[in-house]
């Protein structure tokens, strides 16, 4: 590698870490405002509000690099084009596209890391935040009392500490009242008291001082006992605040969960259960039509009855029998009710299939979306490379501001195109190829017209003043109109 591909290089590596971490921090202050009230009110463990931080952080490096690759192609060429190192390096012989080659390899290899991180690391990071988020969720907030305020924060129970010491915990004038025995209602009052866990935090236990339990039936008042006490204890079931981990393979895997292997497996099996529906659907329609013109085996049974309606004759031609009439008419309207059955019987199938079917088809494209993007954001590394030094040259500036402007232009046409696209797709409007890579055809598209522009050098001029003096012509030109009127 020449000492100038080393050079470049090493103006790559502070606007790539700063581009992609500045990603990462937006992200990442978007999940904490989001859940962290919820955790801190859970009474987690740090260690466990880290481990979801880290698993979601997984997902943010995916959104963050090319972000990071774009900002730096942008910072590096502008500084080379701004101190007028581009020129010089053109005078010695060199070309635009051998700059470029050292970042191009860079964005290929970033391309190629981050589809392994998104084949390999993503799917299990998600899978493992699902999980972990699932029994977070279903953990309650750690139980606590305030002075003067009741409490149901278990089931069935209600608590009143009148005044709570701070220092020691211990509780002052406190009343229970348990409701968990149907029509029977238990009131305890005590001067004073305490409150804690079993070692498995699978139940509470309240030792009471120096009270009395009233006990009476809510059916029958004549029902009633008042228990005095000096010390008495409340067990209390207390499931769901102790935080427990659901065992690997408890919870099914999502699309954004699995590898494009799996995935592909999923489409596969999808299309072919939807092509089986499709037939059945041919099957049935044909049957029914042969029913319809007499040569379905149920047809061919039928069509001998309609004979023993016909008259029957003696020896001297005289009619003997003329009920055979109506014994037609019977038979007639026998087969269309048959007819009338076989076609409600054939609908509710072909339409049973049909959804069926459709259904199907859904699956695999929502899934054939999903693994689309696991090769578009990846290879959007590169795309942004070619975009993103080119441009670079044409601010000529390079500095934060300007980069950091053009960086979320493209970022954000990018993902909204990502986004719309699955939604399109989902939808049904778009294939799952085109909703994913209709982003990078644009920015491919736009990348070639940047590099052969600039590799020309006619796209040398400031595009910012290009800019101004097309909207000071424009604004001339409506000046010149408006004294012509």
């Amino acid at each position: 590698m020449s000492y100038i591909s080393l050079y470049i290089l090493r103006f790559q590596i502070g606007p790539f870490l700063f581009g992609s971490l500045t990603v990462v921090f937006l992200f990442l202050f978007q999940f904490l405002s989001k859940y962290l009230n919820d955790l801190v009110i859970k009474g987690l463990e740090t260690w466990v509000i880290f481990q979801l931080i880290a698993l979601n952080v997984a997902w943010m490096i995916v959104l963050a690099i090319p972000m990071g690759v774009l900002f730096a192609a942008l910072m590096s060429f502008g500084n080379l084009s701004s101190t007028n190192e581009i020129t010089i390096i053109k005078s010695s012989g060199g070309s635009l596209l051998k700059m470029m080659s050292p970042v191009i390899v860079t964005g290929i290899l970033m391309t190629i890391f981050l589809f392994w991180f998104n084949d390999n690391v993503l799917p299990e990071a998600n899978h493992q935040a699902k999980v972990l988020l699932s029994d977070i969720e279903r953990k309650k907030p750690t139980f606590s009392l305030e002075a003067g305020q009741f409490s149901t924060q278990l089931d069935g129970y209600t608590i009143l500490a009148r005044k709570i010491d701070s220092i020691t915990g211990h509780l002052k004038a406190l009343t229970i009242y348990d409701r968990t025995k149907g029509n029977r209602l238990s009131i305890a009052s005590a001067d004073s008291g305490s409150v804690r866990f079993n070692s498995s935090y699978t139940k509470i236990i309240i030792d009471l001082f120096n009270g009395e339990a009233h006990q009476l039936s809510q059916n029958d008042y004549k029902d009633y006992r008042l228990i005095k006490f000096k010390e008495y204890q409340v067990i209390i079931p207390a499931s769901g605040f102790a935080f427990e981990r659901t065992a690997e393979g408890m919870i099914s895997r999502g699309d954004r969960e699995m590898k494009i292997s799996d995935m592909q497996k999923i489409v596969d099996e999808a299309k072919k259960t939807a092509s089986i529906s499709e037939k059945k659907i041919l099957e049935n329609a044909q049957k029914f039509y042969n029913y319809l013109v007499g040569i379905s085996p149920s047809e061919e049974k039928l069509i001998p009855a309609y004979n023993y309606g016909k008259p029957r004759i003696n020896a001297d031609s005289t009619l003997i029998d003329i009920s055979g009439t109506k014994i037609i008419a019977e038979n007639i309207k026998t087969g269309l009710i048959d007819a009338e059955r076989r076609i409600s019987t054939l609908k509710s199938s072909i339409l049973s299939d049909f959804f069926q079917a459709r259904d199907y088809y859904q699956r695999a494209k929502s899934y054939e979306v999903e693994i689309h993007k696991k090769y578009a954001i990846p290879f959007a590394c590169i795309l942004f490379v070619l975009i993103g030094c080119p441009l670079g040259i044409i601010t000529k500036n390079g500095n934060f501001g300007i980069s950091a402007a053009i960086s979320l232009g493209f970022y954000i046409f990018y993902w909204a195109c990502l986004i719309g696209g699955e939604k399109l797709a989902d939808r049904g409007l778009i294939s799952p190829f085109i909703s994913m890579w209709a982003g990078n055809f644009i920015i491919a598209v736009f990348a070639v017209i940047i590099l052969i522009k600039v590799n020309n050098e006619s796209a040398s001029l400031n595009i910012f003043r290009y800019i101004k003096n097309l909207f000071m012509m424009n604004f001339s030109s409506v000046r010149k109109n408006q004294n012509n009127i």
